[in-house]
């Protein structure tokens, strides 16, 4: 499950470095100075928003997680990661090109604001890891009900399993052999 969460920060934290690199080119309309002290703040405030959203829904999923049955299907790392990020593929440049516009106006602030959640989410799944591995669970959310995100509207519960199994670390980092 953390796998899922974790899958969007790398590419919004590249994405949004790049944007707030190509804004801090343009001069806008308030100036580099201001924009980048604002994207600052902005960068501070979207991680910290990103990272405590939706707590309370993971506690109490994870609190009530069954075991997993021998016919859950606990799908590979490496696959959760391809099918989150070709999810997140659909709308990323679109959010990349609103960033670099946004530069015109305010520079470097809507790429530090995606950066901001990318940062954020990593923080939420570095958060996720370290109650899997006090718990010594993996949490897994059923492939079925991942499509709407990890705590999405059609995820009921966490299926809980071993430290051991799966080929991911807690946190959803690679498993090191």
């Amino acid at each position: 499950m953390a796998v899922a969460v974790r899958a969007g920060a790398a590419p919004l934290w590249w994405a949004g470095v790049l944007a707030a690199g190509a804004g801090i080119w343009a001069p806008g309309l308030t100036g580099r100075r201001i924009g980048v002290w604002a994207g600052a703040a902005l960068f501070l405030l979207t991680a910290v928003a990103v990272a405590l959203v939706r707590r309370r829904r993971y506690t109490h999923f994870a609190g009530c997680g069954t075991r997993a049955g021998r016919h859950d299907v606990l799908q590979d790392r490496r696959v959760t990661l391809r099918m989150r990020r070709r999810a997140l593929s659909r709308w990323l440049p679109a959010a990349f090109a609103v960033a670099v516009g946004s530069s015109f106006a305010v520079p470097a602030a809507g790429g530090a604001v995606l950066a901001g959640a990318g940062a954020g989410l990593w923080a939420k799944a570095v958060w996720i890891g370290r109650a899997e591995r006090d718990g010594d669970t993996l949490l897994w959310v059923r492939t079925d009900r991942l499509a709407g995100g990890p705590v999405g509207s059609r995820v009921k519960g966490f299926r809980t399993t071993g430290i051991a199994a799966g080929d991911a670390a807690p946190g959803g980092a690679r498993r090191r052999r």
